[in-house]
């Protein structure tokens, strides 16, 4: 140290140009600290974005997917609703929401027609499908209703409609809920997706 300074002393351009490296590699180390205490945040900024527009993407899928059946069941007449078997209209929206889903790359759990259950003396069906992807704890629930009311104002006047209305729940697993505690929070999203779309009855 003695022969730093002296060196410094006698040369006082060598002893400011080692004071800048100390200052430099000062710099560097405190670069890397807060690189160190920003990456949790920036992790979860990212998968953040990712995690919520994969979950808003699913779910418009999922709307028109039940659009579609919702349309196709309503144009059917509805003649068919009082035989024993699975009436037609009801098998047509069925197809199209599971050809919808399979086009788009959505995994259909096992979805099969035949496992659609009539719910009392209703007209509307309703399917839970626990295949893979899906899971046991959390299924892709399908229900179809031919019988749906939905209410419309016209001219000032409440109407009742009777539409077909058709919701798919989807299960959805979120990313975000593992690194979340990076930054001291606990999120806990929905554990399925939900959406409903519906069509007036033509016939």
């Amino acid at each position: 140290m003695i022969r730093n300074a002296m060196i410094g002393a006698a040369n006082p351009g060598l002893g400011l140009l080692a004071a800048l490296k100390q200052v430099r590699a000062d710099d560097r180390a405190s670069q890397i600290v807060e690189f160190a205490l920003s990456l949790p945040l920036l992790v979860v900024f990212v998968v953040g974005i990712f995690d919520f527009s994969g979950a808003i993407s699913l779910k418009q899928k999922l709307t028109n997917a039940a659009r579609e059946g919702a349309r196709v069941a309503a144009a059917d007449p509805a003649n068919d609703l009082g035989a024993s078997d699975l009436p037609a209209s009801v098998a047509d929206a069925f197809w199209v929401v599971n050809s919808y889903l399979v086009s788009e790359n959505i995994g259909t759990c096992g979805l099969k027609p035949s496992d659609l259950v009539q719910t009392g003396s209703t007209l509307t069906w309703k399917e839970t499908a626990t295949g893979p992807p899906c899971g046991t704890n959390a299924g892709l629930v399908l229900t179809i209703n031919r019988g749906c009311v939905t209410q419309q104002t016209i001219n000032g006047n409440t109407v009742n409609l009777v539409s077909t209305c058709v919701t798919i729940q989807y299960p959805y697993k979120w990313r975000f809920n593992s690194v979340a505690s990076l930054v001291g929070r606990a999120f806990t999203g929905p554990a399925s997706l939900t959406t409903s779309a519906a069509a007036f009855n033509e016939n």
